[in-house]
Parts: structure tokens; sequence; C-alpha cells
């Protein structure tokens, strides 16, 4: 395939589709099961899925945090407020982040958060016009970030979140990311506790989300972008566990395009998993061959964006235009806080 035009990822989504709160009850919201194979689709309640997992199935969910990464502070000299973005955890303290507005803040700028609770020095400017930034703090930066911090809600949300763990799964284990894996927080430990009764396994790898995932696809061409590099990491019982499924002639559903990241990184030409980490920046679109993955849970993702172009890439550019177009006359809830999709 020469070339694969970021239009031919186009739909027209209504604004009033975006989901601006999550729902009260995690497993409440809507399920739209879409079959690669033919395109047809059903309409259900997410609580249902258990209706289309069969015992030997594995779930392969990611267990990453989301950090409270955005602070809100001022320029010590000024007093000029600023906006920090915390992306990537470097050594020392330093962290890469994006910073708004980004102009007035050259190598060496002083930053104070929270009344001087924290501190930080501008060290240099990246790729991109990130910042490299240290911090300087009395006692753990976690503690002092969960006090000082804001959950980094993507820009389409304008509602303020009431309950910082709305945007976190129920399983979050380990702290890295600077965005929720939205498919998984329509579960809830009772559903988890269900889908492993029926024989269900559940596999946890971990990618820490980092906000590459919503940059836009600016180059006309898809081939031409390229990914912003995360960091994954896979225990060797998740590997097990995989391989195992595959062996047994059982499915591999991923909940999340973080998850389907993960293992399609690490696999090995047969499709084998072995215990791993390291830097992802797979790039998933139509004409793609999946190694391990065969169904995938996901949220409805943008227009001519990255993630519409994976799901794409498992059942067919047609048949997913037409199953978001279903879900728009539907009216299902779109993106981060919004309803689900079982492809399988």
């Amino acid at each position: 395939m020469t070339e694969l035009k970021k239009s031919d990822f186009y739909f027209d989504l209504p604004k009033e589709l975006i989901a601006q709160d999550p729902l009260a009850d995690r497993a409440s919201s809507r399920l739209l099961c879409l079959d690669k194979h033919t395109g047809a689709t059903s309409h259900h309640v997410f609580r249902e899925v258990v209706n289309y997992l069969k015992p030997g199935d594995c779930l392969v969910l990611n267990n990453t945090k989301v950090i409270p990464a955005r602070l809100y502070g001022v320029k010590e000299d000024t007093g000029a407020a600023i906006e920090v973005l915390l992306l990537k955890r470097k050594e020392d303290n330093q962290w890469e982040t994006l910073v708004r507005p980004g102009k007035k803040c050259k190598p060496g700028t002083r930053l104070v958060f929270g009344e001087g609770l924290l501190h930080a020095q501008v060290l240099d400017v990246l790729e991109e016009g990130n910042r490299l930034i240290r911090f300087e703090y009395d006692g753990i930066f976690e503690e002092i970030l969960d006090q000082l911090g804001e959950m980094p809600l993507p820009p389409y949300i304008t509602h303020k979140l009431q309950d910082k763990n709305r945007y976190q799964t129920v399983y979050a284990k380990y702290e890295g990311s600077a965005a929720a894996p939205t498919a998984g927080l329509h579960f809830t430990k009772e559903l988890l506790a269900r889908i492993e009764e029926m024989g269900v396994k559940l596999a946890y790898v971990t990618l820490h989300v980092g906000l590459g995932t919503f940059r836009p696809v600016k180059e006309d061409n898809v081939l031409e972008h390229h990914m912003h590099s995360e960091f994954y990491q896979i225990s060797k019982e998740a590997a097990d566990m995989i391989n195992e499924t595959k062996a047994n002639g059982g499915r591999v559903i991923c909940v999340g395009t973080t998850s389907c990241r993960t293992i399609e990184s690490a696999a090995d030409e047969d499709g084998r998993l072995h215990a791993c980490s390291g830097n992802t920046e797979i790039f998933i679109y139509p004409g793609y061959q999946f190694k391990v993955l065969d169904g995938l849970i996901t949220n409805f993702h943008l227009p001519e964006s990255t993630l519409i172009m994976l799901v794409s890439a498992l059942a067919g550019r047609e048949h997913v235009l037409a199953a978001y177009e279903e879900a728009v006359k539907e009216k299902y809830r779109f993106f981060s806080f919004g309803d689900a999709m079982f492809i399988s």
C-alpha cells in the first residue's frame, strides 16, 4: 500500500456526542458489537460483554495509572501564570514537560507551585518545544503531586472532573500515564470477577500512555506520521498466559488500543510473547497483520486519528466507518468518557 490518506478516516461527529462526564455506573455504558469479518453490528449494555466472551479466552488489560500530571504555577520572577504538563519522568527529579505559555520559559526560568510546596527550573528546550524541567521539593514527589496536580483530561473534555478516580481504571497499579487507557474505564471489580469465574483469563500488561495518543495526524499521507515513543512492560506471568491461550485455541482480546500496541510490539515473528520491557513507537494502520490479537474492546475515537486507523486495521475501514455512522445515528457517547465497541 503506497499511500493511505488521512481523509479516508474522516467521519462527521456532532459535538454534542462527545461525552463530557463519566457515567455514575461504569458498566452501564453502551456497547456496540462489530463482527470484523461481516461488518454486522448489534447494540448492548457494557456488562453484557460476558455474553460475547468464552471460557478459554484471555482479556489483556493495561494496568498503568494516570498521574495528576497537570500543574498550575507561576514564574518566580514575574508571578505570571504558567501551566505544566508532566509527560515523561527522567532521572534526578527531571521530567519532560509541556509548558504553556512556552515562549516565556527559556532555560534558567524558575517556577513555583502550591505557594512554594514545589519549585522547578527549566533546564532545556527539547524537540517539538517540550521543556526539560528539574523539580525541587521536601518530602515525597508523588504525595505533593497528588495534592497539587489535576488529572490531565483530553482537550475535548471541558467539564471539571469531580472525582479523580473516574479517570482511572479499577485495576490501575503502576504510575506513569499522562492519559487513561479509557477502554478499561467500563470495567468494575464485580464484572472482572464474573468474567474470571466464567473461565476467562485476565492478563495485565503495562503501557504508560503519553499525550502522543491525542496527537493529530498532520500529514495527508498517513504513512509519514511519526508516533511518540511509550514505555511498556510485560511480565512472564502475562506472557505465559497469552501464549497458553493461543496454544489452546482461545482468543486474545485486548482491552484498549494501548494493550493492543503493547502485545503487538513485544511479540516475535511467530506471535509468541516473552517477559520484556522497552519503548514502542508502533503505528498500526490498514494492511497490518496482527501477530497475537484476535479481538478488541475499545472506545469510539476521533476522526482521522491513529486510533481509528488501528481499529480499521482490525475490522476493515469500510466496516469501521459504517459502524461509526450507526453509532452517531444511535447517539452513542464518544471518546474518553464515552461508550465502547467490541470487535471480534
